[in-house]
């Protein structure tokens, strides 16, 4: 076990290094003086572009302007947002950041108990009407682009829907913006959070269902399920006891993988609610060209991405024996 967490935490050392590197250059090639862009575009003087290229390093050589990001990053020291009034990069995405885990935590909570259920259904009833329905349905919704999902949502569930008499008397209401302050409760944000989580739940319900379908079909063609099978052991025993335990095992890997994507790659379906998230934040300093505030937000996503997939790796080596021992 210990070679293997190991071998993993250096595969997470290696990997975080490369990324960034990768981040740092690819937005120092980019066209375009980031300096100038910050100081007002053509109409700045070379006086107040220079003071920004000093106040943020740009004037250094690069392997040092590298190395002073990535000391600072690691000390928490992320710098100031110019976008953002001067706010402090930290704790501002800090707070998008948490605003994102909400909505990954609402999301999470409807995708994977839905997703496992249809796949479980489809994959004990492979070839037969309800595996039909269940993969025409799933496909037909993961086919979708992202935004055509969310516009659908705004457009039937709360504007329409959402108005009518029977969701009145029901007490429903779905808000067709989920534009709230970034500093709201998760209380005050929940009713906002609905919507955006759906769009996200229609986009992980296909391959959730379709890898929990696969493993369901290949274990039930096992030979110790035509034993238990034999011996007169209860067929919900089977399934429940070891068909889906070991059905299971690689969903944990793209459950892992969802949580990542869904705290840092909602960028789409937060741009179509408007909801104050992480994506929201990346777009807006992308738009803005603030350099150190976008450096701050992909490697935070990055982060989150290798500690949900350790951590995915973690708990697999731990119901999977064999795992640890290869």
């Amino acid at each position: 076990m210990l070679r293997f967490l190991r071998r993993r935490f250096l595969f997470f050392f290696f990997t975080y290094l490369i990324s960034s590197l990768t981040i740092f250059f690819l937005l120092r090639v980019l066209p375009g003086d980031p300096a100038r862009v910050i100081a007002g575009g053509r109409e700045a003087t070379e006086e107040q572009v220079s003071e920004i290229r000093e106040k943020l390093g740009l004037n250094a050589a690069l392997p040092e302007q590298y190395f002073t990001w990535v000391g600072d990053f690691l000390r928490g020291d992320w710098g100031e947002t110019i976008a953002f009034r001067g706010a402090d990069n930290r704790d501002l995405i800090l707070e998008r950041t948490r605003n994102s885990a909400r909505l990954a935590a609402v999301a999470l909570l409807l995708s994977v108990p839905a997703s496992l259920a249809l796949g479980v259904i489809a994959g004990l009833s492979e070839n037969k009407l309800p595996d039909v329905l269940i993969s025409l349905l799933t496909l037909s919704v993961v086919s979708l682009p992202e935004f055509v999902t969310g516009l659908f949502l705004v457009n039937i569930v709360a504007l329409r829907w959402g108005r009518s008499a029977l969701a009145e008397s029901l007490g429903w209401w779905f808000p067709a913006s989920s534009a709230v302050p970034a500093t709201a409760s998760f209380g005050e944000m929940l009713p906002a959070l609905w919507l955006p989580a759906f769009a996200a739940t229609l986009v992980m319900l296909a391959y959730i269902s379709r890898l929990t379908r696969a493993g369901v079909i290949e274990e039930l063609k096992r030979d110790y399920v035509r034993t238990a099978a034999l011996k007169g052991i209860a067929w919900r025993a089977v399934i429940g006891r070891h068909v889906l335990r070991n059905a299971l095992l690689p969903t944990i890997t793209v459950i892992a993988i969802s949580i990542s994507w869904m705290i840092s790659g909602l960028v789409v379906i937060e741009f179509v609610f408007g909801f104050p998230g992480l994506g929201s934040l990346l777009i807006a300093a992308i738009e803005r060209r603030d350099l150190l505030l976008v450096q701050a937000i992909v490697m935070v996503t990055v982060t989150i991405i290798l500690f949900a997939n350790l951590g995915a790796d973690m708990a697999y080596a731990l119901l999977n024996p064999r795992v640890r021992l290869e």
